[in-house]
Parts: C-alpha cells; structure tokens; sequence
C-alpha cells in the first residue's frame, strides 16, 4: 500500500501531495511556495524530499518546486512543453521516471493550460492512482480560461479528451487532483477533495457528456471570477519563482516610517478580525482580515507591485501572513505596524459600524460571488461582486448602504474599498443571508 499524505490549503482550496518511496525519500506533487506543511510532514516522518513534480503551470500560486531545487536538491519533474527556464527533468508523454520501486509515468492532458501533465503513480504494474492536477477533479473538470480567454473553447475541447483519456484507468485507480473545494480554478468547485476513476465515470457530469459541443457548453458556463494575480503567476512559474535564503517574514517599522511609505503611495492593510478594523482603524486602509483565504483575497484587493504595510494584532502570526503573501508572490510587504504605536503618537482613527440581521436599515450591497448571490439573496439588493469593486467602489450607489456577503469579512473588505473612495454612511451586516431570513421571517429571492 502506497504511503501518501495530502497536503491541503484550505485556503487554497488545493491539495499538494506526499508520497513515501520506501527508501527514505520522498515525493511531493504540486507544493506551493509555502513549504512547512511539506517540510513538517518529511521531517516528522525522517524522509528526503527527492522528487518534486508540478503536472502544470499554476497560475494561483507559486511552485515549491524550484525552492527545493535549491535548497534540498530535490529533482524537479515537469512538462517538457512549459519550457520551464530552471533546471528540471522535462518529460513528454509515457516517460518514466524510478522513484525506487515505485514509478511515475506522464500522461499529457491539455486543458487547464496547453502543456499540462498528469502523472500516473505505479507499484509494479499496478496502477495505483493518478495526479490529475488540473485536469480531471472530483466532481468537475479545472477551468479552460487562464491562459488567456481567446482560448477558452480550444482548452475546453482540450480538456475534454483529457478527461476522456483519464476515465480509460481502470475504475480503482485512485484520483489525486491539485484543485479542489474553494480553489477559483475550479469549475464549479465541489466538496471532495479526492476520489476515484470508477466514481468519476458513475458520478461526474462532466464525463457523462459524449458529445464535445455539449461537454464544452457545460464546462464553459460554469466558470466564475478568478483574482487578478492568476495572470500573473503562470508566467513567473516558467520562469522559475526567487529563491528565498531565509523565510518570509515582516520587519516592524515605526510609525513615522510607515507615515512615509503611505506618503509615498504604500497601501496599509489590515488584517485584524471584522469587529477589530470596526470599531477603529486608520484612515484609508484596507480591511483583509487573516485567515486560511486571507492570500487569496490579498492577491484580489491590494497591489502586488506597490509597497504594503500590515496593521496586525500582537496575538496574529506575523509568519502566516509573510508565507501566505509569499506562496501568491506578494514579496511587496514592507513591515508591519500595531493600532496602538499608530494611535500612541495621536493619529486619527476612523470606524465603520456594525449591525445584526435584525437592524438591516437600509439598502443592501451583496458583494458575494454570482453563484451565492444567485442561490439567495436579499430582496432589492444590489449585487456587485467584491473582486469587481475592487477596480471600480464607483459603481456602487450612494449610502447609506449595509454591506453583506456571508459572515462579515468580505463585507468588511468591500466597506473598506468604499470609504477610501470616499463613501460615507456604511455598514457591515455581521450574518449572511440566512441570518436574515430568520431574523426577518421573510424568504431570500434567486436568481440573478
């Protein structure tokens, strides 16, 4: 039995996974830059990190691979065909590669990007289970889009016989997909984060279309908004991404340095929980509370190529924030500063106030994803997606204006966005929906 450990961000929504050799090495597929779940599992388990195989070009996070390269000299595993600008083993279809004892044979499944690689695990001859990558997930297919939207279509009929070369495995072949629950390259996400060839064929719906056209169609429609830095990384993985000497990490700075910065165009960012940047922050910063999603909505609200200052609380993990950044590329942070050096020193502090489900006073901006929108909203909301607003707080109307999405923080992102651009009389909702509805006895419309 193969010894593998899945290795998931949550945050992410994407699994990296650990496979044991059997001679004291190890095997690590799609690693992030955010090394120390990988790190703690070899390191708890006495392995090497000997190989390091990416199946694509990811375009949501930075590749670990080249990381271990040179600090592990770890043997990194890709496509022949992303002509990766790094020392790599570039594979073409049906090589193989001796792990010692077990093997690693690449399958070329285009679609999510045009050189993709899935990677079929042996034991012997049997086949055990398959790294799909972005191409078969549980559930769905990964999205056609990325690479650039003229080619959509053409990826989608791409990855259409992509899927359809998977599902020939046998039905117990194990499948171990990179995207899963809440990863934007999804499309749609779904729950599961792993499963099997013989569940595939019985369950997803994707491969229950036989025609391209209609396979096409589905696929295409179901895809949603994707943060802007996904155009960014894909690029940059090719490339090779910066070897760090030491661990991210962020420099404390005074206020009067920090003073200098924004004076300078540098964006304060606030990660202290809703009820925090709520009853106090400073002026003009940007509300992005941390927790597992916190890179994903950093590499949607704030700039990747203007210095960032961190507002965090003395009990947040300064080391958190410096590898979630980090893992997106975000290598922009400046240092970091608490409320009270800020406040000490007599600056101005401003507050956005918060109510309840049952004090929703006036009109209502949902700033929830088209499809949680769609499933049930507020009667007479407005509906602007938090990731549009970002470029354009003018599109909302006027105030007074409750800001909602499902618990308070995106809500509390979106508000913050606002009152930069000068918007007045906000509020945060601290529910969703549902929280209304029981608050309000009344029913959520759907739809769009």
């Amino acid at each position: 039995m193969v010894d593998l450990v899945p290795l998931v961000d949550e945050g992410l929504g994407n699994s990296a996974y650990l496979v044991d050799v059997g001679d004291g090495r190890a095997l690590v597929v799609d690693v992030s830059l955010d090394l120390r779940a990988a790190w703690q599992a070899t390191r708890r388990r006495g392995l090497r990190l000997a190989f390091a195989a990416d199946t694509h070009l990811h375009a949501d996070f930075l590749s670990g691979a080249r990381q271990l390269a040179a600090t592990e000299d770890t043997l990194v595993l890709a496509s022949a065909a992303g002509h990766r600008e790094f020392n790599h083993t570039g594979l073409h279809d049906g090589d193989e590669v001796d792990l010692g004892g077990l093997r690693l044979r690449a399958m070329t499944t285009p679609g999510h990007t045009h050189e993709h690689l899935s990677f079929l695990l042996l034991d012997g001859d049997r086949q055990v289970g398959v790294f799909t990558g972005g191409s078969l997930i549980v559930g769905a297919a990964a999205r056609t889009d990325l690479v650039a939207p003229e080619q959509m279509e053409a990826l989608a009929r791409q990855q259409f016989a992509s899927l359809r070369r998977l599902a020939e495995l046998p039905d117990d072949v194990a499948v171990w997909p990179t995207h899963g629950a809440g990863s934007f390259c999804s499309a749609p996400p779904g729950a599961d984060r792993t499963s099997t060839i013989g569940r595939e064929k019985a369950t997803n719906p994707l491969l229950r279309h036989e025609n391209e056209d209609d396979f096409v169609a589905a696929l295409v429609s179901s895809l949603g908004s994707y943060p802007p830095y996904f155009r960014r990384l894909g690029e940059i993985n090719r490339h090779g991404p910066a070897v760090f000497g030491a661990a991210p990490a962020l420099a404390p700075l005074g206020v009067t340095a920090v003073r200098a910065l924004l004076g300078d165009g540098a964006q304060l960012v606030d990660v202290r929980p809703v009820a925090d940047f709520a009853a106090a922050h400073v002026p003009d910063s940007l509300s992005i509370p941390l927790r597992p999603v916190f890179a994903s909505w950093l590499g949607w609200l704030a700039p990747h190529d203007t210095p960032l200052v961190i507002l965090r609380n003395t009990d947040q993990d300064p080391a958190e924030i410096a590898w979630q950044a980090a893992k997106i590329g975000y290598t922009n942070l400046a240092g970091e500063l608490g409320l009270d050096a800020w406040t000490a020193e007599g600056h101005p502090t401003t507050s956005i106030r918060l109510v309840g489900p049952d004090q929703v006073d006036a009109r209502v901006l949902d700033i929830r994803q088209a499809p949680e929108f769609a499933a049930g909203h507020l009667p007479d909301a407005v509906h602007i997606e938090l990731g549009d607003l970002a470029g354009h707080p003018d599109a909302a109307p006027p105030g007074p204006l409750v800001v909602m999405c499902g618990h308070g923080e995106r809500a509390m992102g979106a508000a913050s966005l606002l009152e930069r651009a000068g918007h007045r009389d906000l509020a945060v909702l601290t529910g969703g929906p549902d929280d209304w509805a029981q608050a309000a006895d009344r029913s959520l419309e759907t739809g769009g």
